[in-house]
């Protein structure tokens, strides 16, 4: 993860900056709020208590998506809403920032061991993207939108997580 020392103002605006940059510049999307909503994204899962927010049903918390996908066909209203647009943050966070990471998420012992998380990110937010009604109107066509461009928006994040270890590989040399 990152670490930046200081407000956590700072690291917002370290995160708004790279992706507005990334996404803008070298991808040619100019669209504040998938940018913000990226960037919000980044902020939220710098803290792991944020990454794995969700509990099952007894009160364990889901570590992989399969679990998430379980408990979020358990659900009804909000409550599955919310959990679909999580796991599709959780599969873009992972494809995108770290995909180093896969391997070991889903390796053959892991319940995610046939889960694609591409395929499942897009799913998620197209299935909490169809909750269109109060309060989610505005947020639905933004996770339409995920979905539909998950690919570019992983490609995107990865590109941020570039541009942010720039600063430490030169003071590394």
């Amino acid at each position: 993860m990152v670490a930046v020392v200081g407000k956590p103002e700072a690291l917002r605006d370290m995160f708004a900056a790279l992706t507005e940059h990334t996404f803008q510049v070298d991808l040619g999307i100019a669209d504040t709020r998938l940018t913000d909503y990226l960037t919000d994204l980044l902020l939220r899962f710098s803290r792991s208590d944020t990454l794995y927010r969700f509990r099952s049903v007894i009160g364990r918390r889901l570590e992989d998506v399969a679990g998430m996908m379980f408990e979020a066909e358990q659900r009804q209203g909000k409550p599955r809403r919310e959990i679909h647009r999580h796991i599709g943050d959780f599969a873009l966070f992972w494809t995108g920032v770290y995909p180093e990471a896969l391997s070991r998420l889903q390796s053959p012992d892991s319940r995610d061991h046939l889960v694609d998380y591409l395929e499942q990110g897009k799913r998620s937010y197209l299935i909490a993207s169809r909750f269109e009604g109060e309060p989610y109107q505005e947020e639905a066509p933004l996770l339409r939108r995920l979905s539909e461009e998950f690919e570019l928006c992983s490609v995107g994040l990865n590109h941020v997580r570039k541009e942010w270890e720039k600063p430490l590989a030169e003071l590394a040399n």
